[in-house]
């Protein structure tokens, strides 16, 4: 990267080793309320309802980030809200979370601690109340996070994929598309002359300062609304992360039903196939009000032998795929 954000100064994790560089990491994030937290072999979680609802997934510096356009507490807050927004898909309530960190030897210890910042910001205004019960740190040649969260159903059944039904409304909550046109701006605005992600030029640009870049470095999903949704009688949820049209593809196979996209829904071609949102798609029974900030979207029809489709002509149910659209030019 051919500029600094103000964490990339000081004492490296190699410098220090591990058992510092944890203690300074594990002093800035949110403890929630385990049984047992951080500090032992394994953390001991409550379970009241007698079922634990378990989600993981991954960043990779390149793929999923760029340290020339976010900054580590960006980062940080990002790991967080991807994977409370899972477990608000299944009608849960986040509880806990483990973050394993892998960086490299040369990796100022402030990046991690800036990164932990960014955590505990995202669980205190997405989720309070969950905090982070453990986790792993190791070196690695590329920045990596790997987030596993749990949720409490507090005795409501979960919210699966595979419960959509005929006649059903479809609705979302949450933004659909200013994190893509945010991904969009800063391919185009904040890079250098080879085309290469700079932090100087996004700066320059006024990207930096952009409400969609901003939404694309800290989604807010409507973590709330998930627990909402159960409540209401959800037949089905998911988590938009990759875009609406994929992601609405994937609960039409897994119901076997075909939704209809309304005609006067507004959503544009970003809204359908940009993602990183992480906003929420789910079915009702066509008697129930929508709750929380949910609005209706279409409807769903019996299985016919498309998943999606507006106006009768099939919506492509494409989004991103990290095997199809990385192309490895990390900047």
């Amino acid at each position: 990267m051919d500029a600094t954000h103000d964490a990339w100064a000081g004492p490296t994790v190699g410098d220090l080793g591990e058992l510092v560089v944890l203690d300074r990491i594990v002093r800035r994030l949110p403890s929630g309320s385990p049984i047992l937290g951080p500090g032992d072999d394994c953390a001991v979680v409550a379970a009241p309802d007698g079922r634990v609802v378990v989600t993981t997934d991954m960043m990779v510096h390149g793929p999923d980030f760029r340290w020339a356009w976010s900054s580590p507490e960006d980062v940080g807050w990002k790991a967080a809200a991807t994977n409370l927004s899972d477990v608000a898909a299944m009608g849960a309530v986040p509880t806990g979370l483990l973050i394993a960190l892998a960086a490299p030897q040369d990796t100022p210890v402030a990046v991690l601690e800036s990164f932990a910042d960014g955590v505990g910001l995202a669980v205190d205004a997405l989720a309070p109340g969950c905090g982070v019960v453990g986790g792993d740190l190791s070196t690695s040649g590329t920045f990596t996070v790997s987030v596993t969260a749990f949720g409490d159903l507090e005795g409501r059944s979960p919210v699966v994929r595979s419960g959509a039904r005929v006649g059903d409304v479809l609705a979302v909550s949450g933004e659909l598309g200013p994190a893509a046109r945010g991904l969009s701006r800063l391919f185009r605005d904040g890079v250098d002359e080879q085309g290469e992600p700079s932090h100087r030029a996004t700066v320059a640009s006024g990207a930096d300062a952009d409400p969609d870049v901003l939404r694309q470095r800290r989604p807010v999903p409507p973590i709330a609304d998930g627990p909402l949704a159960a409540g209401a009688g959800a037949t089905a949820m998911l988590d938009l992360s990759d875009g609406l049209a994929i992601d609405a593809g994937r609960l039409a196979r897994a119901s076997r039903v075909t939704l209809e996209l309304d005609e006067s829904a507004p959503l544009d071609e970003v809204a359908l196939h940009g993602g990183e949102d992480h906003g929420l798609l789910a079915t009702f029974p066509a008697e129930a009000a929508l709750p929380g900030g949910f609005r209706r979207i279409g409807t769903v029809r019996a299985r016919a032998d498309v998943d999606l489709v507006r106006g009768g002509v099939p919506v492509p149910t494409t989004g991103w795929d990290p095997y199809a659209d990385w192309d490895g030019a990390a900047g």
